[in-house]
């Protein structure tokens, strides 16, 4: 062998040439292995960070949820009548003008913001002079001239309105109106609010 080399001293010089040529090429394929395990990498953890999260979806058409509520929120329901609301006989109904009496019926009538005018408004089974919606209030009229009687029948009639007065205010009240009494002169509403505190007495300056 030894001979062989001495003989032949470019053969050895060829073999290290190979040699050396291998070991670069398998050096050169370990490189590029390793770079394409690093660039692997890479790119997984960039798909990663970019990837949005499940509460950072975009909702599907474009409304927002409301804050807090989540996906199952639906608008309120609509407020319940109250239960005077839902009785027939709470609901106001058009009947003739009781009495027949001209001056007491124009009364009346001019009561501001009288829905019924022409008519008597039926609630709860009684047959009230006036009502206004606006306020939701139901009248008495009265246009007799109760100072002018004598003191006797002057306390009857009093005690009479007076009893009349806080029925019809019950019945009122319990389909959820207010109620009224309208007189022609300051002293029958001072009488009647002296009586019956309770009561709400207003002068009628229309009712001449």
């Amino acid at each position: 062998m030894a001979l062989c080399v001495f003989a032949a001293p470019e053969i050895v010089v060829g073999a290290v040439i190979v040699v050396g040529a291998v070991v670069v090429a398998a050096a050169i394929t370990e490189g590029l292995e390793a770079y394409e395990r690093n660039a692997s990498r890479e790119r997984a953890k960039q798909t990663t960070q970019t990837r949005p999260s499940h509460a950072e979806e975009p909702v599907a058409n474009g409304e927002p949820t409301p804050r807090g509520l989540g996906r199952d929120w639906f608008p309120p329901e609509p407020p319940e009548l109250e239960p005077h609301d839902r009785r027939p006989e709470c609901t106001p109904r058009r009947v003739p003008p009781k009495g027949g009496h001209p001056f007491h019926n124009k009364c009346a009538d001019a009561i501001p913001g009288n829905a019924f005018r022409g008519a008597n408004a039926l609630v709860n089974g009684k047959a009230f002079d006036a009502l206004q919606p606006a306020t939701r209030r139901l009248w008495e009229v009265k246009t007799t001239a109760i100072e002018t009687y004598n003191p006797f029948v002057q306390q009857m009639e009093l005690a009479q309105q007076v009893e009349e007065g806080l029925r019809e205010r019950e019945l009122a009240a319990a389909c959820g109106y207010d109620f009224a009494i309208g007189v022609r002169t300051e002293v029958h509403k001072k009488m009647l609010e002296e009586a019956e505190p309770r009561l709400t007495v207003v002068l009628m300056p229309w009712c001449k």
